[in-house]
């Protein structure tokens, strides 16, 4: 295996281990909010429109803050490959909106 395979790799299982981190952690802090039952008499839409932009707000600090720290430990010649991990866990972030409700 080369090297960049083998960083490749090694970014994949820092990347999922990342954002299993932050959904339980973003789970657990926003388990009070929301409605899990959609067919009620009252309205739910806006407690359930809280809990979700909250979660993007917080999703997007965590991966901004991420990002910073990690373009300061990585050597120059991996930084290239930041971006699409960004853009890779921005696509995450969609479903794991869904999965949170």
């Amino acid at each position: 295996m080369s090297v960049s395979n083998q960083s490749r790799l090694y970014g994949l299982l820092y990347f999922i281990i990342f954002e299993v981190i932050v959904f339980f952690g973003l789970r657990y802090l926003l388990s009070g909010m929301g409605m899990d039952n959609q067919m009620q008499a009252e309205n739910t839409i806006l407690p359930n429109w809280v809990k979700a932009v909250t979660f993007i707000l917080l999703y997007i600090l965590c991966v901004l803050i991420a990002v910073v720290l990690v373009s300061n430990m990585v050597p120059s010649k991996h930084r290239g490959q930041l971006m699409n991990w960004v853009y890779l866990s921005l696509a995450g972030m969609l479903i794991m909106l869904v999965l949170i409700f």
